[in-house]
């Protein structure tokens, strides 16, 4: 039986993509410029490894676009998100807030170092952390004692917060920073997705006391494989670039470990690429705003549903476009879903609620109503920048 809105819909995705086409992708990368010269002088150079000039350009570069003092380039973002939360001195004793909806790399850095996700809600507005709500809910289930924030029905210390700026979009930084300073539990800034965002002029991923980007293949720059942790503390710079080389001491010769350290230092073939994408990337993040203009504008006539934009007083990088369908169209997302997947449109459901998932369920959590809602009401659609 055909559904009238689940057809309107899919046509304003044909629409907008001049379709018809072989197959449309969620999101793939976009080599416009530099590439191949730079990655030939990689390899003439022999320098492929983690040494070579790209990396620290590539660095510096990340430095300059976000503002942050510091920049430390690793293979991946969930690497850069785990020596993030090992420089907050978070371990097995201690718990962390997430937001649930998010994808499992935030998860999973707080597991590999052996502690406790604390899954929290977020809001319509931005996707991101609800600040008013997690305020109430800390005054009503922790306790301030000798400067830490601890959780009263584990005695577990809350030793961090992560802040996942989904999609893109910054999240409403502002005040959960007002949060994280009442109750002193330090942010660490999930940035993954963000390159290119701004919350009130500032870079998002430079807020709290350390922040992380990814440049997977499916971001909007990519380095293949890649993340960066931002910094502006000199020390915790040190430590993060000291821990992502084995925390291997410097010698001419020797090799000299003092402690457990991690082989997730970005190689310079990688960043090579990275170069040549952040030549590009002002063209790709005007494409990006360009295609949700386009996009805003096939879906003005389908009734029911609408297209995530901006948050007011924020520069957003429209990594992937995102439908919003009212309530009383949600029972249509998955038919929705099923039939752009038919006509080679891939789209996606946001990511299933951390809280959800079998190995995630007994962990702490509050009321997760909204992020509950938005899983049933999300689509992510065609965002690539090659796309008009």
């Amino acid at each position: 039986m055909k559904n009238l809105f689940v057809d309107k819909t899919v046509e304003a995705l044909k629409k907008t993509l001049n379709y018809p086409a072989n197959f449309t992708p969620l999101h793939e990368p976009c080599f416009l410029g530099n590439e191949r010269k730079y990655l030939k002088e990689c390899i003439d150079s022999n320098f492929v490894s983690s040494a070579g000039k790209f990396v620290d350009l590539f660095e510096n570069k990340i430095k300059n676009l976000t503002g942050s003092k510091y920049a430390i380039a690793v293979v991946n973002g969930t690497s850069a998100l785990h020596i993030a939360l090992r420089l907050l001195d978070v371990g097995s004793d201690d718990e962390v807030l997430v937001p649930s909806l998010t994808f499992i790399g935030s998860v999973n850095s707080v597991m590999y170092c052996g502690a406790t996700p604390h899954f929290i809600d977020s809001e319509h507005n931005t996707f991101g952390v609800d600040a008013k709500k997690l305020k109430n809910y800390l005054e009503k289930k922790a306790i301030y004692k000798n400067g830490r924030c601890i959780n009263k029905s584990t005695n577990k210390i809350i030793k961090a917060i992560v802040v996942v700026h989904v999609f893109g979009h910054p999240v409403n930084i502002g005040e959960i920073k007002k949060v994280s300073e009442n109750f002193n539990i330090p942010i660490l800034e999930d940035a993954a997705e963000g390159i290119g965002s701004f919350y009130k002029n500032q870079h998002v991923g430079t807020f709290g006391k350390l922040g992380v980007i990814s440049f997977n293949g499916n971001k909007t720059i990519t380095t293949g494989g890649g993340g960066i942790i931002l910094a502006n503390d000199k020390n915790l710079a040190k430590r993060a670039k000291h821990l992502t080389t084995t925390a291997k001491k410097p010698h001419k010769w020797e090799y000299n470990f003092e402690e457990v350290g991690y082989n997730y230092r970005m190689p310079n073939i990688n960043a090579a690429i990275g170069i040549a994408q952040l030549e590009n990337l002002p063209k790709l993040l005007l494409k990006k705003r360009e295609l949700f203009s386009a996009y805003s504008q096939s879906f003005d006539s389908v009734s029911g549903i609408s297209i995530q934009k901006e948050p007011k007083g924020c520069k957003s990088n429209y990594w992937l476009q995102t439908l919003v369908l009212d309530q009383r169209k949600k029972s249509c997302r998955d038919l929705i879903l099923k039939s752009a997947n038919e006509n080679n449109i891939m789209t996606r459901p946001c990511w299933k609620p951390m809280h959800q998932l079998k190995h995630l369920k007994g962990f702490p959590r509050m009321n997760l109503k909204v992020t509950e809602d938005l899983y049933s009401r999300l689509i992510n659609i065609p965002s690539s920048s090659n796309l008009i």
